[in-house]
């Protein structure tokens, strides 16, 4: 039988009927984050969506089954959701701030005692994030202080294997982050230190959105080792990071007051404008690894600021 549209004549009516096709299936919109914007209660849910998949991506809680289904992937989605790392840092900033006030209420204020909860509470983050941030750490290390040609430093950090370099920047960072937190429960007590951290897993997550705004993507994603990451931020997403990052900032001045917050955010942006030049020197934009070599390094920074102050 042909396509199209057959006539049959009636005495008094003149019926059309339209011959059978096959029902192809419909294809899905493309992703417009914009174009949801414009409809009134459909946002806040894309933006839990994108809150969910960044939290699935970077920590082990397990986003699965139907919740899983519901949120969705796509590249797009995952470029997205990068202005809600900060939001990531909440929750995993959460259980360590946990850890450090509950331990360090019981171990007491002492040097040992504020050492263990310490190393409880980097335990525990570490645990969270399956080390995610700290193997971004060793890997650029390697990659950039093994190499001085871009590409053979791009082709290092993408080795699963840690060299000298990454073991060295990997266990000086974690007897550094170790001290300075046992330093600020000695100082301020297992209850203001725990907020300290707290604000510090969050800001330290709004340095990458830095990085991913002001450099390219220099990384070729069919060859990298990890699971994918976000290429690209948009000024909607670094305005969203920032959001996040607001409270954290009110944190630290209820702890600490206005100038030691002044002299912690003066220490990550000293840290934070090294990266960039770092990276805009040798790779000429960032890689995943990288991301994660920004994040460990200004909440050392952050640590770092608030003990000096």
């Amino acid at each position: 039988m042909s396509t199209g549209i057959r006539r049959r004549a009636g005495p008094w009516v003149r019926h059309l009927t339209i011959a059978a096709q096959p029902l192809a299936r419909p294809r899905e919109p493309a992703y417009n984050p914009a174009l949801l914007r414009r409809r009134p209660g459909v946002f806040p849910m894309h933006a839990l969506r994108h809150f969910l998949l960044a939290l699935q991506f970077f920590t082990r809680i397990p986003v699965t089954g139907r919740l899983a289904a519901w949120v969705g992937y796509s590249p797009a989605m995952l470029n997205a959701a990068s202005g809600h790392f900060p939001g990531v840092g909440w929750v995993v900033g959460g259980v360590g701030a946990l850890v450090l006030w509950g331990a360090g209420l019981r171990l007491g204020a002492a040097p040992w005692g504020a050492l263990v909860a310490a190393a409880l509470c980097t335990a525990a983050t570490a645990w969270l994030t399956g080390a995610f941030h700290e193997d971004g750490l060793a890997d650029t290390a390697d990659g950039l202080g093994g190499s001085a040609q871009r590409e053979q430093a791009l082709a290092i950090m993408k080795d699963s294997r840690i060299g000298s370099y990454g073991t060295v920047a990997l266990v000086l960072a974690l007897l550094l982050k170790l001290a300075l937190l046992a330093l600020l429960v000695q100082r301020d007590g297992p209850g203001a230190a725990a907020l300290l951290l707290l604000a510090a897993h969050v800001l330290s997550r709004a340095a990458p959105l830095v990085v991913m705004r002001a450099l390219p993507y220099v990384s070729e994603a069919g060859r990298a080792k990890s699971k994918p990451l976000a290429e690209a931020v948009s000024g909607a997403g670094l305005a969203v990071g920032f959001l996040w990052s607001f409270p954290a900032l009110a944190l630290v001045w209820q702890a600490r007051g206005a100038m030691h917050l002044l002299f912690a955010a003066a220490c990550w942006l000293l840290v934070l404008a090294a990266m960039l030049r770092l990276l805009r020197r040798r790779l000429q934009g960032f890689t995943g690894d990288t991301l994660g070599a920004t994040q460990q390094v200004c909440e050392l920074a952050l640590y770092l600021g608030l003990a000096l102050a």
